[in-house]
């Protein structure tokens, strides 16, 4: 990816209408490169154009709408002829308590998070291929790495995110395409107001566990420590990297998360190795 004045990058990003995906929008135009910039309605994308009509071009793209993807793609590779970085940053929030999931809440979750974010991911892959250059930024959360009570199908959503880029970064990483995990932890926007859905919890037994996390979260929006415009800046610097690392959790408290989690997980498959080896047949 160059980064000059006759070859500047295209960056295509999903939900930039509010949240880490405007931070990010905005940030790119700043740095005079080209944007596609999708919304599921791209009227409230219209500053991120100003000034910049010939280097940002804004889409309406819900992301689970496979022809509004295809004709997405289609509209960047006609205007700019190449796409050098995916950000599947479109998505939002779902919790309750698992027992209280409500069945088209956790399929819409789904849709939204899991399969728009494949078949975003499988209708530019192809113009990468044909590249031999290309990066995949694909925004899931600390909860795609740690299930929390009270988001366990929001987790769930996320996971499998994480699960479908290791096997995506073995695929592409030979065809010069690098695939990034970002997972923020709490920053300051407004997701838990306009992105976040919820359904109450009702049965006693889960009240001061699920049920006490569900309203900890809307009261913490607006006090989070994570700060999208620096957020953003890292993204840019991250995609910019030779060798992008396969996961990059976002800020101190999601850093800190992760790496208790991770330690502890190694703590735990060191204890059970005995037991492990075991069901292997023995050795003759």
């Amino acid at each position: 990816m160059t980064n000059d004045t006759h070859d500047k990058p295209v960056w295509f990003v999903t939900g930039c209408s509010t949240g880490l995906g405007r931070a990010l929008a905005r940030r790119i135009v700043d740095q005079g490169w080209r944007l596609v910039a999708t919304a599921r309605d791209r009227k409230r994308l219209a500053d991120l154009a100003a000034g910049a009509e010939d280097r940002v071009l804004l889409l309406d793209l819900d992301v689970t709408r496979n022809d509004q993807i295809d004709a997405a793609v289609a509209a960047a590779q006609a205007r700019f002829g190449r796409i050098d970085v995916l950000v599947n940053n479109a998505g939002y929030g779902y919790q309750s308590s698992v027992e209280e999931g409500v069945e088209a809440e956790i399929r819409a979750q789904f849709d939204a998070n899991v399969f728009g974010l494949f078949a975003v991911t499988r209708a530019v892959l192809p113009v990468m291929r044909a590249q031999r250059s290309g990066r995949v930024l694909n925004i899931t959360s600390v909860a795609g790495l740690i299930g929390y009570p009270g988001s366990g199908y929001y987790a769930a959503s996320k996971h499998a995110v994480e699960g479908f880029s290791d096997a995506l970064r073995a695929e592409v990483e030979p065809l010069g395409i690098g695939v990034t995990c970002i997972e923020p932890g709490p920053f300051r926007t407004d997701w838990a107001g306009r992105s976040l859905r919820q359904t109450p919890t009702r049965i006693a037994d889960y009240a001061e566990i699920a049920g006490k996390r569900l309203n900890s979260t809307k009261a913490a929006s607006g006090t989070q420590a994570g700060d999208p415009a620096r957020a953003a800046q890292v993204m840019i610097e991250l995609a910019q990297m030779a060798t992008p690392p396969r996961h990059l959790p976002l800020g101190a408290w999601g850093y800190d998360a992760v790496l208790a989690d991770r330690r502890g997980r190694l703590a735990q498959l060191e204890q059970v190795r005995t037991m492990s080896v075991a069901a292997d047949y023995p050795h003759q």
